[in-house]
This record gives structure tokens, C-alpha cells and sequence, in this order.
């Protein structure tokens, strides 16, 4: 028997140690505000700034769904269930950022915001207040900024004294595997320091370079990095302006999906799948904010048109299987959740009648011996439902009504 063969039963052996647990909840967003923003209460006024505009600018269902090109028939569920994720979890990741959301400071300056931040993100773990999962933004580990990246996070670190449970170092910029390198052994020494468990501190890479995507043998270097983080590679974003600038692609065409930042997103979907690594797409730069002084018809008409852009962003970024995106401002929020919730609750019907399908004819097999459905197929559908429930557009009594 093949079995009995010394070679092939450790190699069996080891193929069957190699199963991965079950994925970790990806967030539906990462929302972004430099350091001196950065307030143990900031969760929560981000997501009453998003319900006042909410109320302003869509206080019926259709009229949020005109606005974000959703289907009126899932409207009254999704305005629904949109303010209560408002009311309930608004943001669900942070980031306390020191780069371009901070911009250049004094070293005096940059030291003083870190140990302030710090200080707030204790206050919020003690109060209850932070988000699900936070982190900063360090300068890049590349060139004259690196020393001063890691004396930020050195400081905020130590300065903290204790972090939450999901804590995470977003790492900018990156052109080699030696910065990410650099800055796993930096956090082993931070996590010693603390008597934190060896990867209690995780990283995320930004894929903003030519060079991030492919490296001068011409290979993809993307699915390198998770073993340069030693294991801690949590997250691969896009920084979607850098990237198309850096290959001279003119300011007007610069957009979230311009075809070399889909290229990223799919090489990056392909070279970390499996490592529960999540792929996140960047941000909408159009802000759904009025000008100064617009009357009310035309204040509506602008943020509506902000709303909109960022909802189809969201919707493109979905078919791409790409499920995170960042958020720059409170009012980005809606469109964020009203696309996702749109999505999720449109395809609910479906969904259900699909699993409902899968599930006799996987019956069925069973009792006749006959081929059913591809079990991808029951993969997709679990992920769809999980992921929904995840992010508050789909409920428990919508999971038994499939089935789950």
C-alpha cells in the first residue's frame, strides 16, 4: 500500500498538520485620520457625524437608495439596518496615521503627538470605546524617514503600555522584503518589552510601488512578504495614487480602479490566497461633502454624488472579491455600509434559494449515490452569509432561513 511507505506517510503526515484554522473577520473598511485627530471617543462621533448626514441628505429608504444607485426593493431593510450599525459599531478598524494623514512635523512634534495618541488609546481599552481592531501608520522603513517611523512606533508602544487584542502596524511604501523584515524583529523587541505573546502586534503592507508588485528578477514579490513579517503579515492594501503616479498615469485618470490598481488587487489576491492575509482596495478621494454656502438642492446633490461614486467603487471592488476599502471621512460611511447592506440584502433571496438547492441535492446524493453541486459552490454561499452577518447586513434569522 502507497500508505505504508516511510516517505509517503510523512508526507501525508505533514500535509495533514497543514490545515489552517478558520479565517480571522476581515473588516469591511479601515478609516483613516492623522495622529492629533485621534480621540478614545472618535469611534463614536465618527458614526453621529455619519448618521446626522444620514438624516440630512437620506432620511427615507428610496431616497438613499436613488442616491447610491441601490435597488429599491431591499430599501426600507437597508436604511434599517444601516443606522443601526451606525448607532451600534460604526467603524471597524482605525488607523492613527503618521504619514500622509499627518504630514511633516518637528521631531518634538512627532514625539508629543505619539505620547498623546497613546495615552487616548489606553483610555479608550480602559472606557470600552475603541473600535474592533486598531493600529497606526508608521512612516516608511525606506530611506531618510526610517529611523524616524521606528522611534513613532516605539514610543506609542511603550508609551500605551498595553494594546488591544487586535493591534496592528501599517507599514507604507514598501519596496523590499528587508522593511518588512525590519520591522518584525522591531516588534519582537517591542512585544518582549511588553510581555506580549510573539505576534500579538500584526503588519500590514502597502502596495504603492512599481516595485511592491514586481521585483527586478520580474516576479511578483507579493507572495514573499508574509514570510519576510515572520507570520505576522495581517493585510496587503492599496495605495491606489502613489502606485498609477509612480508609472506617470496623468492626475484626471488617476483613479481607484484604473487598471494597473486592478492588476494589484488580483496579483495580490492570487499570491496571498490562503494565508489569511486580507487584500483591502484604498480609498474614495471624492468626499461627499457640500460647498460652502450651496443652497439645500444643491448641498443634497453633491453629497449624493459623493455617496454614489464611492458606493460603485465599493460594488467594483466587490465583484473583484476584494471585500475592504478604506474610509477618509464620517460621512463616506453611509455609501460604505449602504452599498455593502444594498448588496448583501438584493442578494439575499437568491443566496437562500441557491443554499436551499445545494443542500437537497447534496441530500439526494447522499441517499442515490448520484454527483451533486461542485462544493464550492456551498463555500461561496457559506462565505456570502458569514460575511454578511460580519458586517450587520444580514441577520441570525436570515442565516436559519437558508439553513445555517
Amino acid at each position: 500500500m502507497l500508505e505504508d511507505d516511510p516517505e509517503i506517510a510523512r508526507a501525508l503526515t505533514a500535509l495533514a498538520s497543514s490545515t489552517t484554522a478558520a479565517p480571522r473577520r476581515q473588516p469591511v473598511h479601515v478609516v483613516y485620520a492623522g495622529a492629533p485627530r485621534f480621540t478614545a471617543e472618535l469611534s463614536k462621533k465618527l458614526g453621529a457625524i455619519a448618521l446626522r448626514a444620514l438624516d440630512e441628505h437620506a432620511s427615507t429608504p428610496l431616497e438613499l437608495a436613488r442616491a447610491l444607485g441601490n435597488d429599491p426593493r431591499s430599501a426600507a431593510l437597508v436604511h434599517e439596518r444601516v443606522r443601526q450599525k451606525l448607532e451600534r459599531e460604526p467603524v471597524e478598524d482605525f488607523r492613527i496615521d503618521f504619514e500622509d494623514g499627518y504630514g511633516p512635523h518637528s521631531d518634538e512634534e512627532e514625539d508629543a503627538d505619539a505620547k498623546r495618541a497613546a495615552h487616548e488609546l489606553a483610555r479608550g481599552l480602559d472606557a470600552g470605546t475603541l473600535p474592533p481592531s486598531i493600529g497606526i501608520r508608521i512612516r516608511p522603513l525606506e530611506g531618510e524617514t526610517a529611523r524616524r517611523a521606528l522611534r513613532t512606533l516605539e514610543l506609542f508602544v511603550t508609551e500605551a503600555g498595553r494594546l488591544p487584542s487586535t493591534f496592528v502596524v501599517t507599514l507604507p511604501k514598501v519596496e523590499s522584503e528587508d522593511a518588512l523584515r525590519l520591522l518584525a524583529r522591531a516588534l519582537d523587541r517591542l512585544e518582549a518589552q511588553l510581555g506580549l505573546a510573539r505576534g500579538a502586534i500584526t503588519i500590514e503592507a502597502m502596495m504603492e510601488t512599481p516595485r511592491a508588485l514586481i521585483d527586478a528578477s520580474g516576479a511578483c514579490p507579493l507572495s514573499r512578504w508574509p514570510d519576510a513579517c515572520e507570520g505576522r503579515l495581517s493585510g496587503v492594501h492599496l495605495g491606489a495614487y502613489d502606485l498609477s503616479a509612480s508609472i506617470d498615469v496623468p492626475a484626471p485618470h488617476q483613479t481607484l480602479h484604473h487598471p494597473i490598481c486592478v492588476d494589484a488587487l488580483l496579483r495580490a489576491q492570487l499570491a496571498l490566497a490562503g494565508r489569511d492575509v486580507h487584500v483591502s482596495d484604498g480609498a474614495t478621494t471624492r468626499l461627499p461633502l457640500a460647498p460652502k454656502g450651496a443652497s439645500p438642492e444643491d448641498a443634497r446633490a453633491a453629497v449624493h454624488g459623493g455617496w454614489r461614486e464611492h458606493a460603485e467603487h465599493v460594488r467594483e471592488a466587490i465583484a473583484l472579491g476584494v471585500w475592504q476599502g478604506w474610509d477618509l471621512h464620517p460621512a463616506q460611511l453611509v455609501a460604505r455600509l449602504g452599498a455593502l447592506h444594498g448588496f448583501f440584502l438584493s442578494s439575499l433571496a437568491d443566496a437562500t434559494a441557491r443554499m436551499a438547492n445545494f443542500r437537497a441535492e447534496r441530500e439526494r446524493a447522499t441517499r442515490v449515490g448520484a454527483t451533486f453541486d461542485d462544493a464550492a459552490t456551498g463555500r461561496g454561499l457559506r462565505g456570502f452569509f458569514a460575511r454578511g452577518l460580519a458586517c450587520g447586513a444580514l441577520t441570525r434569522e436570515d442565516l436559519a432561513a437558508a439553513g445555517l
